[in-house]
């Protein structure tokens, strides 16, 4: 960020998400911004919105000479059972303040606070980006990215790998497993199906099935799915996004049948082949709870955690909400929900995991 070189005065508002200039404008904004990210995206909230049945919201820091000095992207979170919050970005890893100049950053967090106090949202949550002090709350270490450049070929590929998760992808690739890519109908019911059952099985509600194809609607040909096949039967697929050059691998598992079929490294291996050839350059892992089982498996594929950082408010008095399912007040119900019938937790989830955000 900047400052800058003439005093030009910033004002604030509310974009208009139904327009498309303003949507286009602020989109042009996000993708010539080097911190961005596809959450910061007019496309990524409208999705969320129409999937989730939840509110976009944006405001956007401006010059007089119409120049955007910087966003902040917001989703309006209602649930019975998780409370109200004001998130940036809803279902988002990532998100936050996006600014080209430091003298819109206070102004746009302040608004944001604003806002949520008028939708009576008693929790307010950025994902990234820089953090207003206190009385903002700061969280540097629940979180971990991961990121790295792709190598230049499959084997440079398996080269960047550790020693014993390159012999794990050798036994995926030498499986016999069928991989497909793309935006169709039936790689994204297949693709369903298995993260459905993956997310069961970590004892957490799965998004609605709607959810998926409005991203695929928005994004366009910048988000696919590659699904992994053992004799026509899925049992691994994700759905990522493009954007500048990264691909973003975001919604991904698989099936029991796919941990000794070693399909989800088959899956990842497949996937940064993909985006080399979409002219990739770089794979964003997305992020993992420190100590964890996923964050180790991303370290065992060459790629150092970063820590995240997250801010969140409240009003004075008041905790925020707390969604995180590794929480203590979480443990028996994720218990429980590991036990359920997949049809139970396919008819159930999407109820309880819209309020999440």
């Amino acid at each position: 960020m900047t400052v800058p070189l003439l005093s030009i005065p910033l004002g604030l508002r509310a974009a208009d998400l139904a327009d498309g200039e303003d949507r286009a404008r602020i989109g042009a904004f996000v993708r010539a911004h080097p911190a961005a990210t596809p959450f910061h995206l007019p496309e990524w909230n409208a999705a969320i919105a129409r999937g989730c049945g939840q509110r976009a919201h944006c405001l956007v820091a401006e010059r007089a000479n119409g120049e955007i000095a910087g966003i902040l992207p917001l989703t309006e979170i209602g649930s019975p059972l998780f409370g109200r919050a004001l998130v940036s970005t809803g279902f988002g890893v990532g998100g936050g303040i996006l600014a080209a100049y430091d003298d819109a950053v206070a102004p746009l967090a302040d608004a944001g606070w604003a806002l949520a106090e008028r939708l009576r949202c008693p929790t307010m949550e950025l994902r990234g980006g820089p953090l207003p002090g206190a009385p903002w709350l700061t969280d540097s270490t629940t979180y971990l990215g991961f990121a790295r450049d792709l190598a230049g070929d499959d084997e440079a590929e398996l080269a960047a790998v550790p020693r014993k998760q390159r012999a794990e992808i050798r036994k995926g690739i030498a499986a016999g497993l069928d991989v497909e890519t793309g935006r169709h109908d039936s790689v994204l019911k297949d693709h369903y199906s298995v993260y459905a059952q993956s997310v069961r099985n970590l004892g957490t509600p799965v998004f609605p099935a709607r959810l998926f194809r409005e991203i695929l609607r928005e994004f366009g040909d910048s988000a696919d799915i590659l699904v992994v096949r053992q004799g026509g039967t899925a049992v691994a697929g994700v759905l990522s996004l493009y954007m500048n050059d990264v691909v973003y691998p975001y919604w991904g598992g698989g099936t029991q049948a796919a941990r000794h079929l070693r399909a989800n490294e088959l899956m990842y291996f497949a996937l940064m082949r993909h985006a080399r050839n979409r002219g990739c350059t770089r794979f964003d892992f997305g992020r993992s709870k420190t100590g964890t089982g996923p964050a180790a498996f991303k370290k065992n594929w060459g790629f150092d955690g970063v820590p995240l950082h997250y801010a969140k408010r409240a009003p004075t008095g008041q905790a925020p909400r707390e969604i995180n399912p590794l929480s203590p007040r979480y443990r028996m119900q994720v218990a429980a929900w590991r036990k359920l019938p997949l049809w139970a937790a396919n008819r159930l989830g999407p109820l309880l995991s819209k309020g999440l955000g």
